[in-house]
């Protein structure tokens, strides 16, 4: 490889283009965009509910059991893959793997949308924390945005799990 860079990239630019047929990792930056749009959603929807005389929603239980339940099975999709893959070496059918990549991106991205939703609730309820009620919210929202990051940060994992390892074989 020659110590020239191609046109329209810069000299200090260290990522390389996808190979073809190759998926880019999700960017943590998009990610976090993603959740300061949920804040912002999220404090909207209570503000907009209220301001129209109804009650914002709450967080139940049984919501914060099904997110758990979601990073739960990620978490054990991710190490599964990961051990094979990765470890063992195993060759996955190319359906099978893409699936499991595009399940891993999907839930990042809504993960991070839902952490941004659920912290928007907390922050919303935050003004009232005086009262038992609101504190319950705070706590609930509180619970379901640290849940969603857990969520994030197991399809990551599984999209990670996912990558082709390089083969020591090859060389350039």
């Amino acid at each position: 490889m020659s110590g020239g860079t191609e046109p329209g990239r810069a000299p200090g630019d260290k990522q390389e283009p996808p190979r073809p047929g190759s998926v880019r990792p999700t960017s943590r930056r998009l990610l976090v965009a993603i959740a300061v749009l949920g804040v912002a959603v999220g404090v909207t929807i209570v503000k907009v509910i209220e301001s129209g005389g109804g009650v914002a929603p709450t967080v139940s239980w049984l919501s914060l059991v099904a997110w758990a339940f979601l990073a739960a099975l990620l978490f054990a999709a991710a190490r599964n893959t990961h051990q094979r893959i990765q470890v063992r070496r195993e060759r996955v059918e190319a359906s099978r793997a893409v699936f499991l990549l595009m399940i891993g991106k999907a839930s990042a991205f809504v993960g991070a949308l839902c952490t941004g939703v659920y912290a928007g609730f907390a922050l919303s309820f935050l003004r009232a924390m005086g009262s038992s009620g609101p504190r319950n919210r705070v706590i609930m929202a509180g619970a379901a945005a640290v849940v969603s990051v857990l969520v994030v940060t197991a399809g990551l994992l599984l999209e990670r799990a996912c990558r082709i390892p390089e083969d020591p074989d090859e060389t350039p």
